[in-house]
């Protein structure tokens, strides 16, 4: 890797240690001030949508100026999240603050870093290491998110010094972002149709990624903590250290896409562990203990991450190298847009139906999207450097 990626994945793991805690830490927080499941998920939807309309505003800008100022520009807004989380306890300005800082998008991210990030490790690293690279970059976020996971069993009961904490991660990002080198526009800036080759490919998986999306938001990490606070009376250490483990097995299955990837192609990497990996979903809702219930939750981590690097590798090699801020832009603006819808219908769902009804509704979702996914692209052709070869 060079430099920047390397600086990147800097700046990647102060991210995700922060929003680690702070995924288990935000929707206990709010409830402690008074609100209830449906205000939570419209708490939820609404940093997400925040986090689409960053991701929509940051590709131009990037294009025109290179992403080192944009990615400092970003790391800015969470600097002043910090700071607003540290001024006042409103739970609506608590709300106003997760907004600007990003904090929905959890430890995968769909948001404006991960835009820009994985087109910075996609232009760093030769082709038949490209799955690798991004499976190492993903688990810089997995492990540092497992480990902001477990603080919070330690400083729980001081959540300002956990603000604190994230006010720091947030200087040492812009301080990461700024050590990049300054890069310029993208070439090939033209945005005709004959330009954008791919636009029909990548309109049609970003519809994808948006059903996908649309599942997962019924199950975010902050919900799921929810549930288990609200079904099983679990507390913020059992919560933060069954989130440690989750994001360790997440760690884990990157390792595995990276070592299956070559074997099984991309696209059935992709695909098949996701299908086991929402059966396993929906199993956790069945479970009638707390330990069950956790168990079928890290099996599922074991599997459910190794669809994110060979996705966006799948993705960049889709795709020319000028059209990947593109690419990554828009399939990522529709995977936050979907998402935000279902955290609002979560907690709605939660309290007129059922407290488990949403792992039904998610993992069903996303059963039809895996079927759909690889309907679509299994003879897709991609750029391996020297030549195109089948995804699968």
């Amino acid at each position: 890797m060079s430099r920047d990626a390397r600086l990147v994945l800097v700046a990647k793991t102060a991210r995700t240690f922060c929003y680690g805690f702070l995924g288990v830490l935000f929707p206990l927080y709010l409830a402690e001030r008074g609100m209830d499941a449906w205000e939570i998920g419209v708490a939820v939807t609404l940093t997400l949508l925040a986090s689409a309309a960053m991701t929509f505003g940051i590709r131009r800008p990037a294009e025109r100026h290179g992403p080192r100022a944009a990615l400092i520009a970003q790391a800015g807004l969470i600097v002043v999240s910090a700071l607003l989380l540290l001024a006042t306890d409103h739970p609506w300005v608590v709300v106003g603050a997760a907004m600007i800082g990003n904090l929905a998008v959890g430890t995968g991210e769909t948001g404006p870093f991960l835009t820009l990030e994985q087109v910075a490790v996609t232009r760093a690293s030769p082709r038949a290491e490209l799955t690798t690279a991004l499976s190492l970059y993903n688990l810089a976020g997995y492990a540092a998110s497992a480990v902001g996971a477990a603080t919070v069993t330690r400083a729980g009961g001081s959540p300002r010094l956990l603000f604190a904490v994230f006010l720091l991660g947030g200087l040492v990002q812009i301080a990461a972002y700024a050590r990049m080198a300054a890069g310029g526009p993208v070439p090939g800036g033209a945005r005709s149709a004959a330009a954008m080759p791919s636009r029909p490919l990548v309109r049609r998986l970003a519809a994808l990624f948006a059903l996908d999306s649309l599942a997962g938001g019924f199950v975010l990490q902050s919900l799921v903590a929810y549930w288990f606070y609200t079904r099983f009376g679990m507390g913020l250490a059992a919560l933060g250290w069954t989130f440690f483990g989750a994001q360790v097995l997440s760690g884990l299955s990157l390792l595995l896409a990276a070592r299956l990837a070559p074997r099984l192609g991309l696209v059935k990497t992709m695909v098949f562990s996701h299908l086991i990996s929402n059966l396993l979903l929906i199993a956790v809702a069945l479970a009638p203990s707390a330990w069950l219930a956790v168990v079928m939750l890290l099996a599922r981590h074991l599997l459910s991450q190794m669809d994110v690097p060979t996705r966006q590798s799948f993705l960049m090699l889709a795709v020319q190298d000028h059209e990947r801020e593109g690419a990554a832009s828009l399939t990522n603006v529709s995977r936050t847009l979907a998402q935000s819808v279902s955290p609002a219908l979560t907690g709605w769902v939660m309290t007129s139906v059922s407290v488990a009804a949403p792992f039904f509704l998610g993992g069903g979702l996303k059963i039809v999207y895996d079927l759909m996914l690889y309907a679509t692209i299994r003879k897709v052709v991609l750029d391996t450097g020297a030549s195109r070869a089948p995804a699968s």
